[in-house]
């Protein structure tokens, strides 16, 4: 036989395109249109509805940016249209290419009630099937002309991120309002066609299935008249049933598809957008689920679920109604899709706490797995996290971003850093957007990593991020798709349904250990300084004003501020959302970040200064507050009395220029160019600073990334570097000196600072930043041979090589550490530890001259200046806390770095604290002390093993105890928790490396 496959999938391309597509709607007729633009932000429903119109035609252009235009669409449907499907069809002036990344619209009744969402792919609203004829048609849609950010040139800058530099030029252009008659039979040829060409475009050429297929739809195409499409559709049809019903070989892989709409909370458009993005999205979800019975779909972050009922009780009401069926499934189980690596160990915990408990609370729903498709890398200490919570399984797809290494593995166990494994799968699909393409399913079929033991992977289905979520079209592939020859089966499933027979069928699978690095992204860990520094800042006083409030409930009646807590931690969380933190959204969400995170700190302040306030008593006497897990100036951790200071601080001249801080723990030379020379551990005898070499020194790239400005630094990046050494001015001041200097068009003043008795080197920076793609180190020579380092990640910390053996290891040429990064050689460290920045790179070399020994250099990432999605990124002023802590063992990095991020509070007062809860060994770390979320009075004390080694411990409550119990993270008893030892009011420990424990005190 003659090979004419070319010809006849060439003729299928151009019969689908342009006579059978444009055939699904045979006959329409126009409607009428007008608008309504409202004259700022979104206005409530009512009010939209209320409004009064001026005409519009299709072809004329509406929508400001960020704008919010009413559409009112009246007409009637033809009496000859009597007994056939109508649909209301309304293109905004949608690219089909965009969808989630442009205008969108929620399509309301006269009387409020939502109808479904418009998007590029989902532009129908049913009007009836059949019709009567005669009909009067009248619809109002809520359309937000979102602008365009990331377009066809992606990454160009743009003012069009921030409502108030994006100017009033309308962005779109009305292209379609109709009421047009759906021709079902024509539409369901469609799907077949587009089912089967897809199909074979994937199977070898030289199978017999791919020719079968090619002639049965060669068939079709025959029986069908170009010249009359809706009247020979359905014997066209009839030539692909053979095709079609053949069933699929017995080790076919098996996908899972999920109903899926991944909506960023923020990223290219402001929190306020999501709140409606989700709304549109649920509207759409839930109409479908009532047209297509076996359909499921699953939707994560608690935070969007609860925008749906606070702000679209209409929407909400059918949203229970479908999660009651168990169609509507909660996924997840955590407050946002959050980033993992820079969130602190608490705010990681309490995004589980509070988003599983939403879906509890709401539902009486406990998620099992936690859904994180887009994060950017796993730190090493979430399995545990995940554990703690209850739950077991996790999902995710970033992972297959990877630049440089494949992943071995798509299912398997990920073990963190205290030995708990949690079962993990990573779709082969390689998206969180799959459209049921045959491509796509063909792809998952051939990635997937895990055959011969395991057949299942999952699909998470729909376009998102206001794309509308899953299509009836995907609905229609899937149904297809169910049991095909030649194609994987395709099966709609909850994500819990695929995870227990996924874990059924692979009971050991291998496991991976360590952190979940993502070869890509890396500069999300610098980006939008502020918003990080919000962060961390946000996070320790939430431990302040819970350590403080919770203790002055106990100790003085203080009134625990119990719903005040718990908004502001949602309000943390929400913003720990994986484009927030990560500082990869526009300016508008950052603008709106910092006001948010400025205004938590005056309430959070408030409280603690109360609480202390109550606690402290009338008094004269000068009292330190120490709000961190470690003693300090003779302050119990979690206590409060008068500061003890020990020794003094000399700060002399250095002959050849510059100045030395001498405070017999401490000697640091720094040089007339305000570098350091030296830093001498007087006690061990040792130098910090390798041999000729200088810290303190700041250093400056270029920053121009191939792609993905906010989101990435490339490792060429390193190939150029300036070292900042001319001076502006250097002096004495206080216990140290400051250092000013300009670069560019920045200006930047450091304090290097030594206190009286103290281990460490303060360095105080301040940068007034106007530079445009570059980046800023802080950089620090070590003189340390150390083959890896540890970086403090939550609950514990984590170690990376120094070298680059393996491709694995050079790919993480920038990395997140959270407190402190510490090196040692046996018997002595060096600790660098900060107060807001999470990005930096360790690098050594061997030193060829002198001793040969080996530098390693450790650098913080400190600023960068990306133009896209935000062309002023940290334009302005910025500080920065970093502090050199030399002869540092683990401990000292874990205390050293609490300190540096729990500045000390004094207050007058008569009155001691003694501390609300004690532990005896260093250890041990205490991260929270709080009252339980229930208001039943209990104390809750979380605390884990912070250097990475067994300990025993006691525990020691600062009051009379009725009982104590182990729990999760929701404070419910754990079932795997070992018996309790306790006696009165302390409890006994044994804790393996990095364990995590929850105590909950009943009070007597």
């Amino acid at each position: 036989m003659h090979d004419d496959r070319s010809l006849v999938e060439a003729r299928l391309r151009r019969v689908l395109d342009e006579r059978l597509r444009p055939a699904v709607y045979p006959e329409s007729v126009p409607l009428e249109v007008a608008v309504w633009h409202a004259p700022d932000e979104p206005v409530p429903v009512a009010e939209g509805l209320a409004a009064e119109p001026e005409p519009i035609a299709v072809g004329d252009r509406w929508g400001a940016p960020w704008g919010t235009s009413w559409f009112r669409v009246t007409g009637t449907v033809p009496e000859e249209w009597a007994g056939r499907t109508v649909e209301a069809v309304l293109d905004l002036g949608f690219d089909e290419n965009m969808p989630g990344f442009q205008c969108e619209g929620l399509v309301y009744r006269p009387d409020g009630t939502p109808v479904k969402g418009l998007n590029p792919r989902n532009q129908w609203v049913r009007i009836g099937a059949p019709v009567e004829g005669g009909e009067e048609v009248r619809l109002h849609v809520e359309a937000a002309s979102n602008p365009v950010i990331l377009d066809y040139h992606p990454f160009l800058p743009t003012q069009l991120g921030d409502k108030e530099t994006a100017g009033s030029e309308p962005q779109y252009r009305l292209a379609r309002m109709d009421l047009a008659v759906l021709d079902e039979t024509v539409w369901q040829l469609v799907i077949d066609l587009e089912v089967l060409g897809e199909l074979m475009a994937e199977l070898p050429v030289d199978s017999a299935r791919r020719w079968e297929i090619l002639r049965a739809v060669e068939k079709a195409l025959d029986a069908l008249d170009l010249q009359d499409v809706g009247g020979t559709a359905a014997q066209a049809r009839v030539r692909l049933e053979t095709v079609l019903t053949e069933p699929a070989v017995p080790s076919a892989h098996r996908i899972s598809a999920v109903g899926h709409a991944h909506i960023d909370s923020a990223w290219l458009w402001p929190l306020r957008e999501t709140v409606r993005k989700v709304a549109r999205t649920t509207s759409n979800m839930t109409a479908l689920l009532d047209d297509e019975p076996e359909f499921v779909f699953a939707m994560s972050q608690a935070q969007q679920w609860a925008w749906v009922r606070d702000h679209r009780p209409e929407v909400w009401a059918r949203v229970k109604k479908a999660v009651a069926d168990g169609r509507f499934v909660p996924a997840g189980g955590m407050w946002v899709e959050s980033d993992t690596n820079m969130p602190g160990s608490e705010a990681m915990a309490r995004q589980f706490v509070h988003g599983k408990r939403f879906f509890l609370d709401e539902f009486g729903i406990e998620n099992e797995e936690a859904w994180l498709p887009d994060t950017f890398g796993f730190a090493a200490g979430l399995p545990q996290i995940i554990k703690a919570a209850g739950s077991k399984w996790l999902l995710t797809q970033k992972i297959s971003w990877s630049q440089t290494n494949k992943f071995p593995h798509h299912t398997f166990r990920w073990e963190g850093i205290d030995g708990t494994r949690i079962f993990t799968h990573f779709p082969p699909v390689d998206t969180y957007n799959c459209s049921m393409k045959g491509s796509e399913i063909a792809h998952a079929a051939r990635n997937f990593k895990d055959k011969g033991v395991a057949r299942h992977s999952l699909a998470p289905t729909g376009w998102g991020d206001g794309g509308g979520g899953t299509t009836r079209e995907m609905i229609a592939k899937a149904a297809r798709l169910r049991d095909l020859e030649g194609s994987a089966t395709v099966a709609w499933e909850t994500p819990a349904e695929f995870f227990a027979k996924a874990e059924a069928e692979y009971p050991e699978p291998p496991v991976w250990v360590g952190e979940l690095y993502l070869e890509l992204h890396r500069a999300t860990l610098t980006s939008q300084a502020r918003t990080k520094q919000g962060n961390r800042r946000s996070e320790h006083l939430l431990r302040e004003a819970e350590l403080w409030a919770a203790t002055a409930a106990v100790r003085a009646g203080f009134p625990y501020p119990y719903e005040q807590l718990d908004r502001i931690w949602k309000t943390v969380l929400l913003h720990q959302f994986h484009d927030i933190l990560p500082g990869s959204s526009i300016a508008w969400v950052h603008r709106e970040a910092r006001r948010t995170y400025d205004r938590l700190a005056d309430e959070l302040n408030g409280i603690i200064d109360a609480a202390q306030r109550a606690l402290a008593g009338e008094g004269t006497r000068e009292l330190l507050f120490n709000s961190a897990p470690h003693g300090r100036r003779a302050v119990a951790a979690g206590g409060a009395a008068p500061a003890v200071t020990e020794g003094r601080t000399t700060v002399t001249g250095r002959p050849r220029g510059g100045h030395v801080l001498d405070n017999g723990v401490l000697r640091v030379e720094i040089d007339a160019r305000g570098l350091v020379v030296s830093a001498y551990d007087i006690a061990a005898d040792r130098e910090t600073i390798a041999p000729g070499q200088a810290g303190n020194l700041l250093q400056l790239h270029p920053d121009f990334p191939n792609m993905w400005d906010a989101w990435d630094v490339d490792e060429f990046y390193r190939n150029t570097v300036t070292d900042l050494t001319g001076v502006d001015g250097i002096a004495p001041e206080g216990h140290g000196v400051r250092i000013t200097r300009t670069f560019g068009a920045s200006r930047v003043s450091q304090l290097l600072s030594l206190a009286p008795g103290e281990r460490r080197l303060l360095v105080d920076t301040e940068v007034d930043w106007h530079e445009t793609e570059k980046f800023l180190k802080l950089a620090f020579p070590l003189d340390v041979h150390a083959e890896r380092y540890a970086s403090e990640t939550q609950f514990g910390h984590f170690h990376r090589p120094t070298h680059t053996n393996t491709s694995w290891e050079a790919a993480k040429f920038e990395a997140c550490n959270h407190r402190f990064v510490h090196l040692e050689e046996p018997g002595w460290g060096v600790a660098l530890v900060n107060d807001s920045t999470y990005g930096h790179d360790v690098t050594r070399t061997v030193r060829t001259d002198g001793d040969r020994g080996t530098t390693t250099t450790v650098r913080a990432s400190l600023l960068r200046a990306p133009r896209f999605p935000d062309p002023e990124t940290d334009q302005g002023v910025h500080r920065f806390r970093h502090a050199l802590v030399p002869g540092a063992g683990i401990g000292d990095a874990v205390r050293e770095g609490w300190r540096i991020n729990l500045p000390e509070r004094s207050l007058p007062g008569s009155q001691e604290v003694a501390p609300l809860v004690s532990v005896d060994q260093e250890a041990v770390v205490v991260t929270a002390v709080k009252l339980a979320d229930d208001g039943s009075g209990d104390v809750v004390v979380r605390f884990h093993e912070a250097h990475g080694g067994r300990a025993r411990a006691t525990l020691t409550a600062g009051f009379e105890v009725a009982g104590v119990t182990a729990t999760d993270l929701l404070e419910r008893p754990s079932a795997d928790a070992a018996p309790l030892r306790s006696e009165g009011n302390e409890v006994s420990l044994r804790l393996r490396p990095f364990e995590l424990v929850t105590l909950r005190f009943a009070r007597a």
